[in-house]
């Protein structure tokens, strides 16, 4: 897990200090990189091109990457956003820019590192300006704070990504995000014991199925491509 290193010297407040601001995110209220949302079907997608995750993907949550700030959109363009640590008091905006629909909407996000399947060593960004993406953010800032309380040496969630849903009057079924955290592990990432598995697993591959390999080696070719066409990209 040596990508979590990114986690660390990341110029952010210490983890102890974050244990209260977690705690005090608000409901009611730059990032920058590659966008990780939930669409209205309840799918995890990323990206410009909305790709989907995948299914066994596992994700590292940075604790100091939990951000809050006020956004304002157009016709599905951001005019203008202004994001801070939640470490810091929510900032001073000024006049909502022309064309805003909603004005300042506020806004929390946070930072995930994947961790295994497909996209492993991918850094994403989660933003939410809806009530349930909110309070799914906030009840992970919690759920860390907690954590830094009882063993800060393990501040950094492993999670699933996860989905609930509720139906509206209006608006039928709203599916709504969910944290599912798996484990807890340093900042630096609990290397050995990640070190240790894959390796002793390449070994035995090597020695007991090489003959396989060389017969099967056409078509793990061949279905490489499939499965990323599988990941279909959402409507």
């Amino acid at each position: 897990m040596t990508n979590l290193q990114v986690f660390k010297g990341a110029n952010l407040p210490s983890v102890k200090s974050m244990s209260v601001a977690l705690s005090n995110i608000r409901v009611d209220t730059s990032g920058g990189g590659t966008i990780l949302k939930m669409d209205k079907t309840g799918t995890w997608v990323f990206g410009a091109d909305q790709t989907e995750i995948t299914d066994d993907a596992t994700w590292a949550i940075n604790p100091l990457g939990f951000l809050h700030g006020f956004i304002a959109w157009g016709d599905a363009v951001v005019l203008g956003e202004k994001m801070v640590a939640i470490s810091e008091p929510l900032p001073d905006m000024p006049a909502e820019p022309a064309g805003a629909k909603r004005g300042w909407e506020a806004q929390v996000s946070l930072s995930l590192l994947c961790m295994s399947g497909e996209d492993e060593g991918m850094e994403v960004r989660y933003a939410a300006t809806s009530v349930g993406g909110k309070r799914a953010v906030q009840e992970l800032g919690l759920t860390i704070a907690e954590q830094i309380d009882k063993d800060e040496s393990k501040p950094v969630p492993i999670v699933k990504l996860g989905k609930e849903h509720y139906v509206h009057k209006q608006y039928g079924k709203i599916f709504t995000p969910v944290f599912n955290v798996l484990k807890w592990i340093p900042m630096g990432g609990d290397e050995p014991a990640a070190a240790e598995e894959p390796v002793t697993t390449r070994r035995r591959g090597a020695t007991k199925e090489e003959p396989k390999q060389e017969t099967a080696a056409a078509p793990v070719a061949a279905t490489e491509p499939v499965a990323t066409g599988r990941r279909r990209r959402a409507q």
